[in-house]
């Protein structure tokens, strides 16, 4: 059979797992084009606040370079956006008029940062962080320049934060919510987080709305003003306010779109020669920003374009094992809990730790650990398993080894092991 065309718009990290699983199933299938918007190869964005803290270079977090796309005779169209996709001649344009013909069209077209609607955001000295140029941006500025703003508390602007402070500006983080990444910590994880990031000379505004960005006089940011009528001066200004999956093109072609691109179980979309994978993608409501779950879904979407069809994309628990800025962090599932809940929690200040487990009908339904992660795969292996934990309910939040020594001795208590010396309480909510 001659081989089909397959062409993925998007050449970052899902979309080019997909690649790699699908070569893997079937090298010889498909002649592979693939659009890059940006002019590098496939790197790992995840690494890309160790670059702006000065840790790696640009060289360490590439992940496939030029000569990956030869040996699989995959042909790279870097810096080219794409324009317009033509569903009824299967062609996909980039803005330069280069076209490619397809038979399976892969959408991986990620997301794009969240733009605050305030006065100023086009003044010189505004940035976002999403992506190499600006991270070099942001190098640049914090050679010139002395005082920045972080507007957003989240796992981004929190590594800008850091990464801005090494590189020696005076920092503040103006955050919208009570406590930093209200998304993947509760209110005591992130106030141990935030003493942590205060001691390194992080100021924090939290609760605060940003509602201009003041002009310095020459065109160029000059202050961050808030909702209180306060005003922090500011050199520079980095957006980390959230992410968008970035459905424009979808929507041009008319593809069903709602938070995202929406997908069936196999990534499909609603016409069934194009796939989606990614931050772009709305599956059964719900989008994703986080890499697993994007590997997942590359995994599924590969079989269906090796022409298996036999993987099924059923979502997936959101966890997050993170370190940021040098502490450990895991999340995962419902930890705020919430009536019918109640949580087990271990706090060791002097070892600057905390876990709390949410147990519902004495099941795990959700986790967070600050600065020791030791578990946290197994705490995902309770939730996904459904598992039963009265037997060992009290011993949770102390790991797998003391609960496997309580089932060995089968005794009535647990003692905690020698660095735990904190205490562990029960909570019903």
């Amino acid at each position: 059979m001659p081989r089909q065309h397959l062409v993925v718009v998007g050449n970052g990290m899902a979309g080019v797992k997909t690649l790699e699983e699908l070569i893997t199933l079937d090298p010889e299938r498909y002649d592979i084009t693939v659009f890059g918007a940006e002019p590098h190869t496939n790197y790992n964005r995840i690494l890309l606040s160790p670059v702006l803290a000065g840790e790696m270079g640009l060289a360490d977090i590439m992940l496939n370079g030029p000569l990956w796309y030869q040996i699989n005779g995959i042909r790279l169209h870097l810096g080219k956006r794409v324009a317009r996709i033509d569903r009824r001649r299967r062609f996909v344009i980039a803005h330069d008029g280069t076209e490619a013909p397809y038979d399976r069209l892969l959408l991986a077209t990620g997301s794009k940062p969240v733009v605050l609607p305030v006065p100023g955001v086009t003044l010189r000295g505004v940035l976002t962080y999403r992506d190499i140029a600006d991270t070099e941006a942001m190098i640049r500025a914090a050679a010139r320049h002395r005082r920045a703003v972080v507007i957003g508390g989240g796992l981004l602007g929190l590594e800008a934060a850091n990464g801005l402070r090494a590189r020696g500006m005076e920092i503040t983080v103006v955050h919208l919510m009570p406590w930093l990444m209200e998304r993947q910590l509760d209110e005591t994880a992130a106030g141990l987080l935030q003493a942590t990031l205060e001691a390194r000379g992080i100021a924090f505004r939290l609760g605060a709305q940003t509602v201009a960005l003041a002009d310095d006089g020459s065109g160029s940011v000059g202050a961050v003003r808030l909702k209180d009528g306060a005003e922090l001066p500011a050199d520079l200004v980095v957006m980390a306010a959230g992410i968008r999956p970035n459905i424009e093109l979808a929507q041009a072609a008319g593809l069903h779109c709602e938070r995202g691109i929406v997908v069936s179980d196999t990534l499909q979309t609603f016409d069934p020669r194009i796939y989606a994978v990614g931050e772009c993608v709305a599956h059964r409501g719900v989008a994703y920003g986080l890499v697993a779950p994007l590997y997942e879904m590359a995994k599924v979407c590969a079989t269906h374009l090796a022409g298996f069809g036999i993987g099924r994309y059923a979502g997936s628990i959101i966890s997050t094992r993170l370190k940021v800025t040098g502490v450990d962090l895991f999340s995962a599932g419902n930890f705020m809990g919430g009536a019918g809940t109640e949580a087990v929690t271990l706090h060791d200040p002097e070892a600057g730790t905390y876990r709390k487990i949410v147990l519902k009908d004495d099941k795990v339904a959700g986790a967070v650990f600050y600065g020791d992660t030791e578990g946290a795969g197994w705490m995902l292996d309770l939730m996904r398993g459904k598992r039963d934990v009265t037997a060992f309910r009290d011993a949770l939040a102390f790991g797998p080894e003391v609960v496997a020594q309580l089932k060995s001795e089968e005794g009535p208590s647990v003692v905690p092991p020698p660095a735990a010396t904190g205490t562990a309480e029960r909570k019903v909510a």
